[in-house]
């Protein structure tokens, strides 16, 4: 690469960083693990123990190394002591730090033999209601979802966290006076503990931790 197309990429590579602490374009980002077993009948046992793990999400809270706090509540903000994750379901996401409460619902579920997922999307407190939907706790805006998801291909276990339209909520009521913080944590903390608070999940979802 020429020294011109390198300064023209990397004056790209700082607009495009720019317009996303802006609030202007989004990013999409995937992490994942994989775990081979040496025989289908133990995948098939490890698949149904990783379906348990991922819908089980008060349980992450409990994985090794750091992570973040998460807590299931149910359509209505009552908090869910046990159970499984279901459409509709609210999850609570403490990230490590001085940083504010941060709410996702989740909007989609699959739980196949072979695949199992839910999809997840920015969202206000339970609590407050449809009624103020307009106002997004949350450091990313409404547009942004995550999947979670793990699925067996013969004896290989693969686990994803996918995360689409990742747009900082900074801007207008759906940051609900949060621009500030949620530009720092999305431009900078977040981004810095994202690829090991999710590759931290995807192991843990497979068994590698």
């Amino acid at each position: 690469m020429g020294v011109y197309n390198w300064v023209q990429s990397l004056k790209d590579k700082i607009l495009k960083e720019i317009k996303v602490l802006k609030g202007e374009k989004g990013k999409d980002k995937v992490f994942s693990s994989k775990n081979e077993f040496d025989t289908l009948k133990e995948a098939r046992e490890a698949f149904s123990r990783s379906k348990d793990k991922l819908f089980e999400v008060n349980q992450w809270s409990q994985m090794p190394g750091i992570t973040s706090h998460f807590e299931l509540f149910g359509p209505d903000g009552t908090r869910k002591q046990s159970g499984r994750v279901s459409i509709g379901d609210y999850i609570l996401i403490r990230v490590p730090g001085p940083v504010p409460e941060n709410w996702v619902e989740v909007i989609s579920l699959l739980d196949q033999d072979e695949l199992a997922e839910f999809v997840v999307s920015p969202s206000e407190m339970p609590q407050e209601g449809r009624h103020n939907e307009e106002k997004v706790s949350h450091f990313f805006r409404d547009k942004a979802t995550s999947t979670f998801r793990v699925k067996r291909v013969e004896t290989c276990l693969i686990a994803y966290e996918i995360g689409k339209n990742e747009i900082v909520n900074n801007e207008g009521e759906q940051a609900a006076g949060r621009d500030w913080i949620n530009t720092l944590m999305a431009g900078g903390g977040w981004l810095g503990f994202q690829k090991l608070q999710w590759k931290n999940l995807t192991e843990y979802l497979i068994h590698l931790s």
